[in-house]
């Protein structure tokens, strides 16, 4: 196995793959069949790794071969459009910007977190990609995400050496339609036995709720738990129950949702932070996000 990437080599078989098979590859590009062959053996032989095997005139691409192609379709993209954006045949791509989101994070901090990325000038291509944290930290490590937006720093666990900024923190409250209006007197005793919608247990929020709860002596009637915070909101919207969420975003759960506050919950508060590789915040999309949390949780 070779340190040396034979370019060369790599766009045979890039184009080997993009045509469905060396017979079609070889009257694409002018060049005998067995010759293309040989450069694909060179290929795998540098590589260290089988690529692809023989299924009639077609090839079927192993773990290894799927894994190369798309890098090449990448590195040969990027070529291409390096000479369109050089002659001045294309503008260049926005600067992008990969974004984890833990899936506990509600997606309407999200996007007021994320929106004035979208404004800045040169453009940013925002990519947001939604998961667990022990997944997106991974993915973070290996640099195929910038950035991780979370409820909870990186722990020390963590196999990755990680920073945590945080982005700010609000207050917590329940929230319902009109006709669990009635709560907000006596609140919080008023919460016995009325149905709740609550995050899943995995999720930060919930854990510190539930402490809530017993040092408030509340017995909850949690008739629904939900990894994704959108979709608890909608059914909140439907008066099946009332459910928590951050104070910072009372306006726009009462403009989207039809709910409004019915309750503090004194003393809990919900953070968000960005995670990284770096000690100090540097895309510029990234500092726009730090910058919009500053309005956001003041």
């Amino acid at each position: 196995m070779s340190d040396v990437l034979n370019y060369h080599h790599l766009r045979y078989f890039w184009a080997v793959v993009r045509e469905g098979g060396i017979t079609r590859a070889s009257e694409r590009l002018h060049v005998s069949q067995p010759a293309i062959s040989a450069q694909l053996r060179e290929l795998e032989r540098n590589l260290g790794a089988r690529l692809y095997t023989r299924s009639g005139r077609s090839i079927v691409l192993t773990d290894v071969g799927r894994l190369v192609f798309q890098y090449a379709e990448q590195i040969f993209g990027i070529g291409k459009e390096l000479v369109e954006v050089v002659t001045g045949r294309s503008a260049p791509r926005p600067r992008a910007l990969s974004i984890g989101i833990v899936d506990a994070v509600p997606k309407l901090i999200v996007y007021r977190l994320v929106e004035p990325a979208l404004r800045l000038e040169p453009a940013v291509r925002v990519v947001c990609v939604e998961g667990k944290p022990d997944r997106l930290l991974a993915e973070l490590a290996t640099h195929h995400l910038d950035l991780v937006l979370s409820d909870a720093p990186a722990p020390a666990s963590a196999k990755v050496r990680a920073y945590s900024h945080l982005l700010g923190e609000s207050g917590v409250g329940f929230f319902g339609v009109a006709a669990f209006r009635s709560l907000k007197r006596h609140f919080p005793k008023s919460l016995s036995g009325v149905p709740l919608l609550m995050p899943t247990e995995a999720a930060t929020l919930r854990r510190s709720i539930d402490r809530w709860f017993e040092g408030h002596q509340v017995t909850p009637n949690i008739v629904g738990e939900f990894e994704d915070s959108a979709l608890m909101k909608v059914f909140g919207q439907k008066g099946l129950g009332v459910f928590p969420a951050p104070l910072a975003l009372a306006r726009d759960i009462k403009a989207q949702y039809g709910a409004e506050l019915v309750g503090r919950l004194l003393g809990l508060t919900e953070r968000a932070y960005a995670i990284t590789v770096e000690r100090r915040l540097k895309h510029p999309a990234a500092v726009a996000i730090s910058e919009s949390a500053l309005a956001l949780f003041r």
